[in-house]
């Protein structure tokens, strides 16, 4: 039975899991279960296990994920000022008009709000209590809404900046090096999180235009299941189309914009996302807003002027157009930090930053005990055999590369019914993207792929967490039935878009060798 302990293992870790036990302790209490009983059967080297400490404090000191929980502060924040709110009133004035113009909103906003906050969980959450009566009250048919509501929130997970995606790119590098590694280069190349974020770009995008057409044509084919909005068509006016759309696509740019131009690191970049989520959040629920404007603003000037014109006025040798120029960055700066005081005072007042701040540090806090806990249990699975029976698998399979490859995907797909994206990035795939890079997958395709699949985890019944999400958000007379009923279309949706990105691979290459 010694030779089998690494799939029992695996097989417990399902089970416990499926009892409902917290998923970090599950993690961590069977690996410790099962090492002790792998060196009292004598299968495996107790002493394995000391490589933990260094683990861990890879884990605490990687600037990687340290960019998680500001990226996730930026999303708690937009999402608990109600951002959202008039980004979908506004688009579905837009569109109501159309079949299926609800709809279409409704993906679009998800698309923006995937963008700038990246946290599937609120963003479900707030469609489901703000879209989906909307849709309802429109005539939509209940597995239709469901459905669209679903998975426009899903996009959280494959449009950067996501936490999927960073947790991704850590995985994915260090794979790529351990795979050098075995290959005998030792002077070996690394992934970064902006080329995994340039690498989701198109793809992402790619889902959402397969999403709209979807629905267009899911309108003109069965025009009862979408009807126009009653308010739609109505002249919505510019400014409030500007006031709703350009701030969080400023804050987009300003966010993906210093990543893939290399001005910024993730980290830097996440700590200006959560700085304008601040702002816009101050700007919708706060006082002095042309002072906060005006500091946004200033901050903004400030990041291009520093860039295009830098001076260090530490130096001594400045002429005067420089000493001026530091003095104009210095009011600016003053002027920023101004700002922000006031927009942290307006969100305090309007217990907006608290009730974001519960959310970051839940989020953050599940995710890496998560990562901490698979650490032991990668640990526990190598010492067992598990490394060399999944690379032996993924060698034996049928097709080459290619049907190895396949096979993963399906094994990622299948495990989405019980896991969470966090488990299966942490726990599966440091076992099999080592191998699958051996057969010459370029990594970071190879990333985008399985973000994709992961992204369908999310939706797919009986587990998919979008599912519950949206379950509780959504109103009575809605079933569970019919919220599984919808996204089946959109799974299918999402296993096209897994084969668009297979065949066309230049789709997640392009912009990351073009942009770095």
């Amino acid at each position: 039975m010694t030779e089998y302990l690494d799939i029992i293992m695996f097989a417990a870790l399902m089970a416990g899991i499926l009892l409902g036990f917290p998923v970090a302790f599950t993690i961590a209490g069977v690996a410790v279960a099962f090492g002790y009983l792998g060196w009292a059967l004598g299968a495996m080297d107790i002493s394995l296990l000391g490589a933990l400490g260094q683990r861990v404090f890879g884990l605490l000191s990687n600037q990687v994920l340290i960019a998680i929980p500001l990226f996730v502060a930026m999303g708690a924040v937009l999402e608990k000022s109600r951002i959202a709110e008039d980004l979908l009133d506004t688009m579905g004035r837009l569109f109501g008009q159309l079949r299926g113009g609800l709809g279409i909103s409704v993906v679009l906003v998800g698309a923006l709000l995937a963008a700038s906050t990246g946290i599937v969980g609120a963003t479900v959450v707030a469609m489901g209590m703000i879209a989906l009566p909307s849709m309802l009250r429109s005539g939509y048919h209940p597995n239709v809404a469901c459905g669209i509501v679903c998975t426009a929130g899903t996009l959280g997970q494959i449009i950067p900046p996501s936490t999927l995606l960073i947790i991704l790119s850590d995985v994915m590098s260090n794979a790529y090096q351990q795979a050098q590694y075995e290959q005998g280069r030792f002077s070996v190349e690394t992934i970064s999180v902006g080329q995994v974020f340039a690498a989701a770009i198109l793809p992402g995008l790619a889902l959402v235009a397969l999403y709209i057409v979807y629905i267009l044509l899911r309108g003109l084919v069965r025009p009862g299941d979408m009807p126009p909005a009653a308010n739609g068509g109505e002249r919505v006016p510019l400014a409030r189309i500007a006031s709703a759309i350009l701030p969080p696509v400023i804050l987009i740019f300003a966010v993906l914009g210093a990543i893939l131009g290399g001005v910024a690191t993730p980290t830097e970049a996440a700590a200006v996302g959560a700085i304008g989520a601040l702002l816009m959040a101050a700007l919708r629920v706060g006082r002095n807003r042309r002072l906060i404007l005006a500091g946004a603003v200033a901050f903004g000037v400030l990041a291009v002027a520093a860039g295009v014109f830098p001076v260090r006025l530490q130096r001594g040798d400045l002429d005067a157009v420089q000493i001026a120029a530091g003095g104009v960055y210095v009011v600016l700066a003053a002027l920023g930090a101004l700002a922000v005081l006031l927009a942290l005072r307006a969100v305090v007042f309007r217990r907006v930053i608290q009730d974001a701040l519960e959310s970051t540090m839940t989020m953050t806090a599940m995710i890496f005990a998560t990562i901490l806990a698979a650490s032991v249990f990668s640990l526990v699975f190598i010492g067992l055999g598990g490394e060399e029976r999944v690379a032996q698998i993924l060698g034996a399979m049928q097709g080459g590369p290619a049907g190895a490859l396949a096979f993963s995907m399906l094994l990622i797909f299948g495990l989405g019914f019980f896991l969470d994206f966090v488990e299966i990035a942490v726990i599966v795939l440091p076992l099999v993207t080592p191998a699958l890079i051996l057969m010459g997958h370029d990594p970071i395709w190879l990333g985008v792929l399985i973000a994709i699949n992961l992204q369908t985890s999310f939706l797919t019944p009986p587990f998919g967490f979008s599912l519950f999400y949206l379950r509780g958000a959504a109103p009575p007379e809605v079933t569970t039935g019919q919220i599984y009923a919808g996204v089946v279309p959109f799974i299918g949706i999402q296993i096209l878009g897994v084969l668009l990105v297979w065949n066309l691979p230049w789709l997640a290459t392009w912009l990351p060798a073009a942009a770095f």
